[in-house]
């Protein structure tokens, strides 16, 4: 049992995903939380690699004019094309809140936005609350995650790998 944990600790730490040069899809997804997750989300759509963005997890208090003043984008930009949600409050209900906002768009495909480290997790959440709704493409931003957030991403990972496995996750 510790040889197979080592070694998918290992395709883990060699498979973290890199951000995504393409295809274009429906709508990006970015997960707060780690740095970079809402700038690469940001360049994205201003680069039109999608026609709408949901940014997951956002505080309650926060509002559209105070992202587009510190991520310094126009406020157009978020009233045309960017929706806060503030119902997420972790990886599980940041994909149960993606879900809903892609059924309610109609959209069949999603990029989804999160750090490197927290990608394998995000995906299989999203793809658990979506049941077969939408294409998910992962898109990693690189970190530097110390060794213990790594090795505990690692276990939730199998964890709720585990838990769908048996259908105690749903």
């Amino acid at each position: 049992m510790v040889l197979l944990y080592v070694a998918g600790l290992g395709i883990y730490l060699a498979t973290m995903p890199a951000p995504l040069a393409g295809p274009k899809t429906d709508a990006i997804v970015v997960l707060t939380g780690s740095a970079g997750r809402i700038d690469r989300g940001l360049r994205l759509l201003e680069a039109h690699a999608a026609q709408r963005m949901l940014i997951s997890g956002v505080a309650p208090e926060v509002r559209p004019n105070e992202l587009a003043h510190e991520y310094k984008v126009s406020p157009a930009l978020f009233r045309c094309c960017i929706d806060l949600g503030h119902e997420a409050v972790d990886t599980r209900s940041n994909a149960d809140e993606t879900a809903d906002w892609l059924r309610s768009h109609n959209y069949k495909t999603v990029r989804l936005v999160t750090s490197d480290w927290h990608l394998a997790r995000a995906k299989l959440e999203l793809v658990n609350a979506l049941d077969g709704d939408a294409t998910v493409i992962g898109d990693g931003v690189p970190s530097s995650p110390r060794y213990a957030v790594l090795l505990g991403e690692y276990n939730k990972l199998i964890v709720r790998k585990a838990a769908l496995l048996i259908g105690r996750g749903s």
